[in-house]
């Protein structure tokens, strides 16, 4: 790499602090952790969402918890000197003054390094704010092209380049930084934007150079997965590539790197065990309720994707210290699984590329014909809640084509609405129930579709799709979303059975009701049995007249790995829990169905195991588990298998997925541009 093509991704680099510093101080802002010095840090302001905020949350709560953990474990060390915090990378970060200020340095000292325009950037809006200045007290000013930036009793800031070792090694030791001291090395998505040699280089010395240390990161992971590679694709556009993760892809390969640089011992966690086992019930209680939230599934695949860790030298610093094992975070082993199912495209023309969406819902109106409505999706250039429908038909020589439906005069247009349930009622017509327009606003009533043709044109792209209003008694189900709808049988008669979903009261329920299809009337139906746990995002099918509810997301945003049926019996229903062996990994936000006697669970989202959702099956006579991987290679694309639709096509042995994708987080939004098909034939019949 030549010196012009260093210094732009050295730029593009130090880009990533700057907003970074924004998302601190947005983070600040709204109440998720006090710092009012981060503001004082950056330029400017900028709101960011509450996704982006839960994000930066768990890292700084993260950091945090290590920080206090080493002061208080090197402070209780006899005889020991001062300890020492060398932040590498610290950017505008604004730990120093947060410590200064809680009376947390009486006895340690913080030494800052980053890129020299970084810390003279920092060094200078220090010395022009006074509330900065009167935590530093007397400080010096470096000479111009000084390492050292700003010096006072406590802080020292230095303009130094990580990947130059001799020169930073000499500059830390000229000021004052000791070999001997208890120190505390933190590297906040540092290390991975160093050159691979350079990072091993700088683990290494490190691990050297100090006798009594703690090594701090905190870090991306997993590129191999769908999110992951969308996250790779994203630093590098922004010309600041993510190294090293082909290498060290996971939490143990992350610890075997450090212990094979010569630390001592080495703990790793990824975000979603930190934020279960390390935060109280009633903080992340307190955070979740902050604001308005309904991107569960981006949350915990960002948490999936970044890692905290800590390495020791010496004995006195342990990572058991700084975190003590835990129980309530229980792993699942990734089994091997039981075979494989191939996946490949189904529509690759351009027209199939208008399902770009999430949060819709999708309804089989014949063996043919098949319509998706609403979600958030892709439409004329932009992203926005979706108002334009799919149609996915199947040809005379077998292969489905996809379409947009258009909207008939006569009918109401589509209101925008996305994670609400399409119910079949006759080969025409469907019923729509809940779905929210924001997390804050729920959509208004039930809709009926009603597909017909246009006399004008024949066949099925001369479909039409009329919107009406449904007259419905009040009834709190539809005001939910994230909810089933599934049709069961009682006394000859077919009802659409409704469950759990949120709303912006509650953010999970536990609440049934029966809709009569044929009147459309709420009716009682008496249901006996443990009433279940609270969830949304679950997946429910009907099987022998009754539903089969799997997984969903429960309360305290735990995801569960229940299977319940709810039986049908003389007088009503009866809840029953399916005994599956071994259990399901907990999940939710997958779809459903039976095939053969066999319950399939199809993709999802789920944070106990470190690998990838496929699809799970269940035999419903034996309760026996087993997975099977989906086989993407013919994919030229990630497939994330979250807020999507499938339906099963028995006859054909094939299950079709329709949209899926989400926020990725900083990264932007991702949508899965082609119908999928998986080819169930390799599961075994009976």
């Amino acid at each position: 790499m030549g010196r012009r093509s260093r210094e732009r991704r050295a730029a593009a680099v130090q880009g990533t602090n700057d907003s970074s510093a924004l998302s601190k101080s947005s983070l600040a802002a709204r109440g998720y952790v006090r710092d009012p010095f981060a503001a004082l840090l950056v330029p400017g302001c900028a709101r960011r969402a509450p996704l982006i905020h839960r994000g930066y949350y768990v890292r700084a709560r993260a950091v945090r918890h290590c920080v206090r953990a080493f002061l208080r474990g090197a402070c209780a060390l006899p005889g020991a000197p001062g300890a020492q915090i060398l932040s590498l990378g610290a950017g505008s970060d604004s730990l120093y003054f947060r410590l200064k200020a809680a009376g947390l340095l009486a006895r340690a000292g913080v030494w800052e390094v980053d890129f020299p325009d970084v810390a003279r950037r920092k060094a200078e809006r220090i010395g022009e704010t006074p509330e900065l200045c009167a935590l530093t007290g007397p400080f010096q000013r470096g000479d111009p092209g000084a390492a050292l930036c700003l010096e006072s009793a406590d802080y020292r800031l230095l303009g130094l380049d990580l990947r130059q070792l001799p020169l930073l090694d000499a500059t830390l030791t000229s000021a004052g930084l000791d070999a001997a001291a208890p120190t505390l090395m933190l590297a906040e998505a540092v290390l991975t934007y160093l050159p691979p040699e350079s990072a091993e280089a700088l683990i290494a010395w490190a691990a050297q150079r100090f006798s009594r240390a703690l090594f701090v990161i905190y870090e991306q992971m997993k590129p191999q997965d769908a999110f992951g590679q969308f996250m790779l694709r994203h630093f590098q556009q922004l010309n600041s590539p993510l190294h090293g993760l082909d290498r060290f892809p996971d939490v143990e390969s992350q610890r075997l790197r450090f212990l094979q640089a010569g630390w001592t011992a080495c703990r790793a966690m990824d975000m979603n065990e930190f934020y279960r086992c390390f935060l109280l019930a009633e903080e992340r209680q307190r955070v979740e309720n902050l604001e308005p939230f309904d991107e569960f599934e981006e949350w915990h695949l960002k948490c999936a994707h970044y890692f905290i860790l800590t390495a020791s030298r010496g004995d006195a610093l342990s990572p058991s210290f700084v975190f003590p094992p835990s129980e309530g975070f229980p792993w699942v082993d990734s089994a091997l699984p039981s075979g494989v199912i191939p996946a490949r495209v189904v529509t690759n023309d351009s027209q199939g590329s208008d399902l770009r969406r999430y949060g819709h819902a999708s309804v089989l109106f014949s063996p043919g014909v098949i319509l998706s409505a609403g979600g958030f999706g892709e439409q004329e250039g932009r992203h926005c809640r979706v108002s334009k429908f799919y149609l996915l038909s199947k040809c005379c020589c077998s292969e489905w084509k996809g379409s947009q439906a258009r909207t008939s005069g006569t009918g109401l247009p589509w209101d925008g609405r996305l994670y609400h349930t399409i119910t079949r009622l006759s080969e025409t017509r469907a019923l729509v129930l809940g779905g929210r327009l924001s997390p804050v606003s729920p959509a208004s009533g039930a809709l009926q579709l009603h597909l017909c043709r246009n006399e004008e044109n024949g066949g099925t792209e001369a479909l039409n799709v009329i919107v009406s209003k449904i007259d419905l008694e009040e009834n709190p189900t539809l005001s939910c979303w994230r909810h089933s709808a599934t049709e069961v049988s009682y006394q000859n008669q077919k009802y659409l059975f409704l469950y759990g979903g949120r709303n912006v009261v509650k953010p999970v329920l536990s609440d049934w009701h029966f809709l009569h299809i044929g009147t459309m009337a709420w009716v009682r139906i008496p249901v006996e049995g443990e009433v279940p746990e609270a969830r949304h995002s679950h997946s429910a099918c009907s099987w022998q007249g009754g539903v089969l509810v799997a997984g969903g997301l429960g309360a305290s945003e735990e995801p569960l790995n229940s299977v319940l049926f709810l039986r049908p019996i003389a007088c009503g229903f009866l809840w029953e829990s399916v005994d599956v062996h071994p259990p399901i990994t907990p999940r939710y936000s997958h779809t459903s169905h039976v095939l053969n006697g066999k319950l399939l669970l199809v993709g999802g989202v789920w944070i106990h195991s470190s690998s990838v959702p496929g699809v799970t099956v269940i035999n419903l006579t034996t309760g026996l588990s087993s997975e099977y991987q989906i086989d993407t290679t013919c994919l030229p694309w990630p497939l994330m298998l979250h807020n999507h639709n499938s339906i099963l096509l028995p006859e054909e042995k094939q299950l079709l997925l329709l949209g899926g994708g989400g926020n990725c987080f900083s990264f932007g939004t991702y949508f899965n541009p082609h119908i999928v098909t998986l080819d169930l034939s390799s599961l075994s019949v009976g």
